[in-house]
């Protein structure tokens, strides 16, 4: 596996990696405009989930360019990206079995986060992530879903209400899934130098 990490550090790819983030990153915060007019502005940094979770990774890429590592935003990036790419693939696969169909949208969405979660997984060899660092990831990601769950801040898929529990339940393990998976990847893991090229 080794082979694709000097193509993933290449200068070029990282730049169009960015514009296809930051592109993502607008079109996601679009997509929460409705909900995030009706939400309370306490709760605005904890809505828009998986934009929130691209933005880190648009980060995460400026500062590779810039020859840096930024390891907080890094621990944010792997966990977020893994955790709401995988939870929006489920929710979409979900949506087709209980309606029996899915707009070209949904198997965008499917598509799009699928990605997104495997492009934080790529470049985990890259990040200098400490405990400390996965440990704020951990507050974060874990505060967010008591905002989601608790006080019903969750992305909404109407079709879907039925199942909040479960949904939650879900989250929650997922959450806790793509922070082992941070701690196998970043923590335990050795670690390349990012070269670019």
């Amino acid at each position: 596996m080794a082979w694709i990490y000097p193509f993933l550090a290449n200068r070029s790819f990282l730049k169009l990696l960015l514009i296809v983030n930051i592109t993502g990153t607008i079109y996601g915060f679009y997509w929460y405009g409705w909900q995030l007019a009706d939400t309370p502005t306490i709760f605005l940094p904890f809505v828009p989930d998986s934009p929130t979770a691209s933005l880190f990774f648009v980060f995460v890429l400026i500062a590779f360019l810039l020859g840096k590592n930024w390891p907080i935003i890094e621990a944010l990036a792997i966990v977020t990206l893994f955790k709401y790419g995988i939870w929006a693939v489920t929710m979409n696969i979900l949506v087709f079995n209980v309606q029996g169909s899915l707009d070209p949208a949904g198997y965008m969405l499917i598509l799009s986060h699928f990605a997104m979660a495997v492009q934080g997984l790529l470049y985990a060899p890259f990040y200098r992530i400490k405990w400390w660092h996965l440990v704020v990831a951990a507050i974060w990601t874990l505060h967010n879903d008591i905002i989601d769950y608790v006080f019903f801040m969750m992305p909404r898929y109407s079709m879907l209400d039925q199942y909040t529990p479960q949904i939650g339940y879900f989250t929650f393990w997922l959450s806790w899934i793509s922070l082992g998976l941070a701690y196998y990847f970043c923590i335990r893991k050795n670690h390349f130098e990012l070269q670019l090229k």
